[in-house]
């Protein structure tokens, strides 16, 4: 799966927990939102599966229905 820069829409490499774009030089983080309220999810990790959790009610959410966004690393 390619992730594109969203300022330049080239690819983007993974390096070191985060997305990197060599076109525009900018590091980028994603981040999980709850698909319901749009508040971030609680990643869980555990024998190689990722699961979603909304700690604002919505419990467990499924891969398929997160909002996955990229923010700018300082």
């Amino acid at each position: 799966m390619n992730v594109l820069c969203p300022v330049c829409a080239h690819p983007m490499n993974w390096v070191n927990d985060h997305y990197h774009c060599q076109s525009c030089n900018c590091d980028y983080r994603q981040f999980a939102d709850c698909p319901d309220c749009g508040q971030p999810l609680q990643v869980l990790k555990a024998c190689g599966a990722v699961d979603y959790l909304c700690q604002n009610g919505h419990g467990l959410i499924s891969k398929k229905r997160v909002k996955f966004r990229l923010d700018c690393l300082p």
